[in-house]
């Protein structure tokens, strides 16, 4: 039977590098897949790994219908076995109803891959509709680690090294910034509840005068910059 599967998880924990590796490994055996995504970090129209991998896709932006884009894609003689969504956090809720169509009434697998909270802790729109109607969800296995080298659970929004709580739920961003710029890290619950990015341990334990929240806090920093 053709399934809704979820594969979920925090940042950095190889969601996009899985969802290329199963259009090869399903393309390497003849199948045809349709590709989308959204708000990639690559650009429009493109589902990129942090590995450097990056293939064509199509940009499922606001008002996008799945089902209707692929009724007329096959209506016209065009081919899917399988369709793989990326950035699934940032579909809306009636686009994920979509994609459960696409499963139940055109018969595809649909692999939709994508974070489930944001910055804030809170769960997004569209992983929210997704863990109500997929019928498998797969936590990814590849941990991504904290700072403080514990299993990551949280996703943190930083600017300039200092972790921010409020702001617009999505701004584009990369685990790899400069200074200044709008970027994200990955935490434990912690240290995430705490507000103590790298940055932040790193300050704590080169100088005496930056404290964080406690001395538990400063005793991990000491030690995490020594590691």
């Amino acid at each position: 039977m053709p399934e809704l599967v979820f594969f979920s998880g925090t940042m950095d924990c190889g969601k996009s590098t899985l969802a290329l590796q199963i259009e090869h490994n399903r393309s390497a055996r003849g199948l045809k897949g349709m590709i989308f995504t959204r708000d990639d970090r690559a650009g429009e129209g493109k589902l990129s790994s942090r590995l450097g991998l990056v293939t064509d896709a199509v940009e499922a932006g606001t008002g996008f219908d799945f089902y209707v884009h692929l009724v007329g894609h096959l209506s016209a003689g065009g081919r899917a076995d399988y369709v793989i969504a990326d950035e699934a956090q940032f579909l809306e809720p009636e686009q994920i109803d979509q994609l459960a169509r696409v499963v139940d009434d055109l018969e595809l697998d649909v692999f939709a891959f994508g974070i489930t909270t944001d910055f804030r802790s809170k769960l997004f729109p569209g992983s929210q509709r997704l863990v109500e109607l997929a019928d498998r969800i797969e936590v990814l296995q590849v941990e991504s680690l904290c700072w403080c080298g514990a299993r990551a659970t949280h996703n943190a929004r930083t600017v300039g090294g200092r972790m921010v709580v409020e702001g617009a739920q999505v701004v584009i961003g990369d685990v790899s910034h400069g200074e200044d710029e709008v970027g994200y890290e990955v935490l434990c619950r912690r240290h995430h509840r705490r507000r103590m990015t790298s940055a932040a341990a790193r300050a704590a334990a080169l100088s005496p005068d930056v404290l964080p929240v406690d001395g538990v806090d400063a005793v991990d920093a000491v030690g995490a910059v020594r590691r």
